[in-house]
């Protein structure tokens, strides 16, 4: 089962704010068009290996958008000014009463929790007809009408740091008009956390990419941190929320993304107080797209590889994976990044037996530890027949040509029928885990429903049964296999 406490770089490429970019991101730029690489690993293993794990990327024709991908990849909005004071206290929130219409928070109150948000009722058998608020904030508070108008309570938390003033209008038991008025003021916490996305703004990705969030703060109150996440997609979509450890957060779809589906993703997490004291202070969206599908499963006992393109079989070629003592690890992982072309070094120190340290051309990356699809004119006389590697997918130059020229970030690699287990957190390991597994790591244990209109958490129960087949061969027990 994956690990609950892992780190954010051994998932993560180096994730920066829009104002505070990394000397490693600047540096990168002119050779990149995706960053994936994991920290503090070893540069020279003893599978095929990258010898620099800056080195491979997705750079190929796009290197204007590369950049631009780079620079917005990650991004964390930052408030246009500080909202820290170290000495606010909230102050419990009265209600005030009228005969017919109530507001809370009370006209006057000083440090509002956010999260309680804005309630008003219509009491002693009066209507509430409509709410109006007026806040210093940039953003705008919505709030929902009881069906009967008896009610109104906000959407989301409220921004932190902000003044507000709310008119509540209605009628009384005769009819006739009312109305009420509050002005107050938010809490501006004394300690904040925020929010940064892996994805860039107008980027595309393969299907079965992950939204993924990581937080600078460990949450605790995971649920409400959820609760505060929208997505409004193209084409329907039924996906959940996953937990891996206290700062990292991802969106999955139940099964692959709808192929060229536009995702725009929401926080509205100003004002949510992700752990006792800590509120969020500021919210964060972002737009890209999800391209073709394109699918690669590689069988390691039949030594051939399939390519789906849009769900038809295209390619059916020969492979050499990795040999019995440096096999190819089984699992559903995401191609992370591609260089053309990549120096791979292993096989223990310079000139011991085994040594190697080559230029690999057409090299597209899944796994962190050093696993490619990539060009192997050395052993095309075994592809087909045996396994030869050091752990790579060995193809034919003109077949790897083929597949790099497809590769985008997130497309889905199967590989199947080895002796050994991949590794989660290996590479982008979403996949390795079942629906049900996947629900599990949701703090609301809900499924979200996503559309052209926005999304709702939905009960798992309620959703329709499943007939999608994942691509799988039979793999040996213990071994982790996609949905």
């Amino acid at each position: 089962m994956p690990r609950t406490g892992s780190k954010l770089a051994n998932r993560r490429g180096p994730c920066h704010t829009s104002d505070n970019v990394s000397d490693d991101a600047i540096d990168a730029l002119p050779r990149t068009g995706f960053v994936a690489r994991r920290e503090g690993r070893s540069a020279s293993v003893n599978v095929c290996r990258a010898a620099s794990r800056r080195a491979p990327r997705f750079a190929a024709a796009a290197l204007t958008a590369a950049a631009a991908l780079l620079l917005t990849a990650c991004q964390g909005s930052t408030p246009t000014a500080t909202k820290l004071n170290p000495t606010a206290v909230a102050s419990k929130s009265a209600t005030q009463v009228t005969k017919y219409l109530q507001i809370s928070p009370a006209p006057g109150t000083k440090n509002a929790s956010p999260g309680d948000g804005i309630t008003v009722t219509a009491t002693h058998g009066g209507k509430l007809t409509g709410v109006s608020v007026k806040t210093t904030s940039e953003h705008a508070v919505t709030g929902k009408l009881s069906a009967a108008g008896t009610s109104w309570h906000t959407s989301y938390a409220l921004p932190t740091g902000s003044s507000y003033t709310v008119t509540a209008k209605g009628t009384d038991s005769s009819g006739h008009p009312v109305t009420a008025t509050s002005k107050f003021t938010t809490l501006t916490p004394a300690t904040a956390f925020h929010t940064q996305i892996f994805e860039g703004a107008g980027a595309t990705y393969g299907v079965g990419m992950p939204i993924m969030l990581s937080f600078d703060h460990p949450i605790t109150n995971k649920a409400a941190v959820e609760r505060a996440l929208t997505l409004t997609t193209s084409n329907p979509v039924t996906g959940a929320w996953y937990w891996d450890g206290d700062q990292q957060l991802d969106f999955r779809p139940r099964d692959y993304w709808p192929a060229n589906t536009t995702v725009s993703f929401t926080s509205h997490l100003d004002g949510v107080e992700g752990a006792p004291g800590v509120y969020g202070i500021h919210d964060l969206s972002q737009t890209f797209s999800i391209g073709q599908s394109v699918i690669a499963v590689a069988n390691t006992a039949s030594h051939r590889t399939q390519i789906y393109i849009d769900g038809q079989l295209k390619y059916n070629w020969p492979i050499s994976t990795g040999r019995e003592t440096m096999p190819t690890p089984d699992g559903t992982y995401l191609s992370v990044e591609k260089a053309n072309p990549v120096r791979m070094i292993g096989g223990g120190k310079k000139g011991s037996p085994g040594y190697y340290n080559e230029l690999v051309n057409w090299a597209v990356r899944f796994t962190y530890s050093g696993d490619y699809y990539h060009s192997a004119p050395w052993s095309v006389v075994n592809q087909g027949t045996s396994n030869v590697s050091h752990g790579c997918v060995n193809l034919a130059p003109e077949d790897a040509q083929i597949y790099y020229n497809l590769a985008i970030p997130g497309n889905p690699i199967t590989i199947t029928s080895s002796s050994k287990a991949g590794k989660w957190d290996d590479g982008w390991t979403q996949w390795f885990l079942s629906w049900s597994q996947y629900l599990a790591g949701s703090a609301t244990h809900m499924a979200v429903h996503a559309g052209p209109h926005g999304s709702s958490f939905v009960k798992p129960s309620s959703l329709p049964a499943d007939t999608a087949q994942a691509p799988l061969g039979t793999s040996v027990a213990g071994n982790f296999n996609a949905a």
